[in-house]
């Protein structure tokens, strides 16, 4: 396992990034125009809901993952995963999603587990209209993930790359529909297995006023190199959302529970979601 410096590394890493994202941030917040319509709370909501919004968005989601490995440990998955957008054309929008994850890791193997590190990022690519038409919002395009993590129990140690996809309604109170991608490898190092794995997100949020909602999003991953049952982890879930107000700053905080119907032997039986997001509509500046 590589500690030490490699830690001091991840560490370093994630500081400087989620320094240079505020950086960016905080220039691009300087050139939105005032004077624009003050946005709702329940307004604020929907686009907190929305993966394609036209605004920036910093989330931070804690997961932390129960009985996970030979040993019934405890596992965290922190994702910093912003979400910036830019205007291509006058009909269309590229929406960027970064997730840079921090993992607490288990002994899950003799050698392997219990130790901090980095994650591999995942950098999306998302096309959507800029005014979508049919009641449905759509985007699609790539995802690529980098071989970034520290230690050989935080990373897949391949470069994968596919396809993306999202497609969601509003309907009154609700904001449903669903993200999916697929990522397989096509390079890296051959002691290390092959990557095959769809994720599929489905969500449905019900807001209530003053900003409250109920929301559920579990995260299905199947891993398409393991063998039968060991192939899919599947989450039942729920939890409750509130729009609250730094100053003029929204912010969206949220928690849910989920227990895993279907997981691997060494995955987790149960977690627990708790996840901070700061949003920048133009509106507000």
């Amino acid at each position: 396992m590589r500690k030490g410096l490699g830690e001091f590394a991840w560490t370093k890493t994630f500081v400087l990034v989620l320094s240079c994202m505020f950086a960016g941030l905080s220039l691009c917040a300087a050139d939105e125009p005032a004077g624009q319509k003050e946005l709702s709370k329940e307004e604020i909501a929907k686009l907190a809901q929305n993966p394609v919004a036209d605004i920036i968005s910093i989330p931070l989601q804690n997961n932390f993952n129960y009985n996970v490995g030979p040993h019934n440990g405890n596992q965290y998955v922190g994702n910093f995963q912003p979400v910036i957008p830019f205007g291509l054309t006058e009909n269309w929008n590229v929406i960027t999603r970064t997730i840079v994850p921090v993992i607490r890791q288990p002994w899950l193997a003799p050698d392997y587990g219990d130790t901090w590190g980095m994650g591999d990022i995942q950098f999306t690519t998302f096309l959507t209209p800029a005014k979508p038409a049919g009641g449905i919002i759509w985007g699609a395009g790539p995802i690529v993930q980098f071989p970034s993590g520290t230690d050989n129990s935080t990373t897949a140690g391949k470069w994968a790359a596919g396809p993306s996809a999202v497609a969601l309604r509003m309907d009154g109170p609700w904001v449903y529909g669903a993200l999916v991608n697929y990522l397989s490898s096509f390079t890296g190092p051959e002691d290390r297995g092959a990557v095959s794995q769809w994720t599929v997100q489905p969500f449905i949020n019900y807001n209530l006023p003053d900003g409250w909602y109920l929301a559920t999003s579990p995260i299905m991953t199947a891993n398409m190199m393991a063998e039968g049952s060991q192939q899919w982890t599947v989450p039942l879930g729920g939890g409750v959302g509130k729009i609250l107000h730094l100053g003029k700053l929204p912010l969206n905080v949220q928690l849910q529970g989920f227990y895993n119907v279907a997981h691997p032997d060494i995955g987790p039986e149960w977690s627990i979601r708790f996840q901070m997001q700061v949003l920048l509509p133009k509106s507000i500046f």
